[in-house]
């Protein structure tokens, strides 16, 4: 157990229209636990421990994504043309990665980089192309919160953003029977902790200021047509789920852009 006394709530079906943005999310999940809901409880010691390194063997066991199976990784091409980045290196960053800079994407401030991505940025804003390693995954994770921060444009990103399949097909019929919102609240990304880190699968931990602590949201990226993409959540869960409370950033990497 941290010392942080991190915890996680589920949350029901009805829970993802209202809290599909990040930043939304993780206000949500503040109110709970601060509730002490009876469904409450601490994250376990293997979501705590963070990843020494990446493995660089493929596996041959195939990566299940949570809703169904994952498809098979190819080399088709990803939203958009083709995603050719050079993989690099497939060390885990457990310090900050370099970027070349950072840019405000649906008012989330996010890296960039030539050797990690985004290589291509459609003409909505949605950003892609990343990097075939653990750090290229950071990046995309991070312009993955940006990319649904936008709740008027959830149903064409969740089809770019997430593994296509039972599960994103079920999440974009919930979406789509919701009324959008403009929300002008923003959400800035404080730091990162990988959890799990593989050649095709990385998950990792976004932590956000809300208030006088900091919260974070889960997100598992899998590598998919020559790019990676985002996990969509289990049946009944929230996107970002499980959450935690944290009241430091000790136990992630600290980056961000502002």
């Amino acid at each position: 157990m941290s010392n942080d006394s991190d915890e996680k709530s589920p949350y029901g079906a009805g829970f993802i229209a209202a809290c599909i943005v990040i930043g939304a999310v993780l206000i949500c999940g503040l109110v709970i636990i601060f509730a002490g809901g009876d469904d409450a409880k601490p994250v376990s010691a293997a979501e705590q421990r963070p990843v020494a390194a990446a493995s660089a063997e493929p596996t041959n066991a195939p990566a299940v994504a949570e809703g169904g199976p994952v498809p098979s990784a190819s080399t088709s091409t990803g939203p958009g043309g083709s995603c050719n980045l050079p993989a690099g290196d497939q060390a885990v960053p457990t310090t900050a990665p370099t970027a070349d800079g950072w840019d405000v994407s649906k008012r989330i401030v996010v890296p960039r980089s030539a050797a990690y991505g985004p290589g291509r940025t459609d003409s909505d804003g949605f950003r892609h192309c990343f990097a075939h390693s653990p750090t290229g995954a950071v990046f995309a994770a991070y312009s993955a919160v940006a990319a649904i921060a936008d709740q008027t444009h959830l149903v064409p990103t969740i089809k770019k953003l997430m593994i296509p399949g039972p599960a994103t097909d079920r999440l974009i019929r919930q979406v789509s029977a919701t009324t959008p919102e403009r929300d002008n609240s923003t959400v800035q990304i404080a730091g990162y902790r990988i959890i799990d880190a593989g050649p095709d699968r990385v998950t990792v931990l976004l932590a956000t200021p809300v208030e006088s602590v900091y919260m974070s949201a889960t997100l598992t990226l899998v590598w998919h047509h020559d790019d990676w993409r985002l996990q969509p959540p289990m049946p009944g869960a929230a996107v970002g789920a499980p959450y935690s409370q944290h009241r430091n950033l000790n136990d992630f990497v600290k980056w961000s852009g502002i």
